[in-house]
């Protein structure tokens, strides 16, 4: 029984599970370690083609360091289980302490029991799901702040190039989470997108009868338009929609401002 309950603890894979892969490994620990990865694997390519559309969003700080993950699976029921849940919570922690650099680094870091990809691949067998680690995101910064929503489907993460009061920092993220910006000022949206909003801007005016020579003038006007409801910090504050959130972030501090966000979302 000892056995079995530290299988279960390394693996996440149920009493059952646990018990017949040691009876199959006739009590070799870590062959049965093995059955259950494979168990898992089978499920993975069993279900390679189902959708992974649930699972659990979380971000944390620590110092200057900012780390969102998601981990994802088929059905709320599984995204929703509080063994899921802090196993999203120990790949955040993994994030944070190591820092890697991309999705395939994090993937790769050992743990006690395992690297962050078996792991995965051992709570597959434990749940008979599709599972993947969806979403990382970092930044590291002056200053950081994290918000995730109710209910863990929604997380974001904000740098600032200075320190800041906490609230402040956690109304922007908040704003990152409701408002979805493309970027953080209008230089950073992409220059396909802005050709595109153009586009459909002087075909709506065309449609509408408006004379060819003003086409471009009007296409211009909705492009600033789009930049107002797109760059944070032209968006209106959602908090006190007079003030724009560069003005917000002024009157506090003339410098502050912020310098990157990442906002990861499996509501779309």
């Amino acid at each position: 029984m000892a056995d079995i309950q530290h299988l279960r603890k390394m693996t996440g894979a149920g009493m059952m599970d646990c018990k017949n892969a040691l009876n199959e490994a006739n009590g070799d620990f870590d062959k049965a370690m093995e059955i259950i990865r494979k168990k898992g694997q089978a499920v993975a390519a069993k279900r390679e083609d189902r959708e992974a559309s649930e699972g659990c969003v979380l971000a944390k700080t620590d110092g200057s360091f900012a780390a969102i993950v998601a981990l994802q699976c088929e059905t709320d029921f599984v995204a929703k289980n509080d063994d899921f849940i802090a196993l999203t919570e120990q790949f955040l922690d993994a994030a944070i302490a190591n820092k890697p650099e991309n999705l395939e680094q994090l993937l790769a870091i050992e743990l006690p029991n395992g690297t962050i990809s078996q792991l995965i691949t051992d709570k597959m067998a434990a749940t008979g799901e599709k599972m993947e680690l969806g979403f990382y995101e970092y930044i590291d910064a002056p200053y950081v702040a994290s918000y995730i929503h109710m209910g863990n489907k929604l997380g974001t993460i904000v740098g600032f190039n200075k320190e800041t009061d906490e609230q402040v920092a956690k109304d922007i993220a908040m704003q990152v989470a409701a408002m979805n910006p493309l970027a953080v000022t209008a230089e950073g949206i992409p220059s396909e997108l802005k050709e595109q909003e153009l586009s459909i801007a002087r075909e709506k005016a065309r449609e509408a009868g408006k004379p060819e020579n003003l086409l471009d003038r009007i296409a211009e006007g909705s492009l600033q338009k789009f930049y107002k409801e797109s760059s944070l910090l032209q968006q209106e504050y959602v908090k006190d929609p007079k003030k724009t959130i560069e003005q917000f972030l002024k009157e506090g501090d003339k410098e502050l401002t912020v310098v990157s966000f990442k906002r990861v979302s499996l509501n779309a």
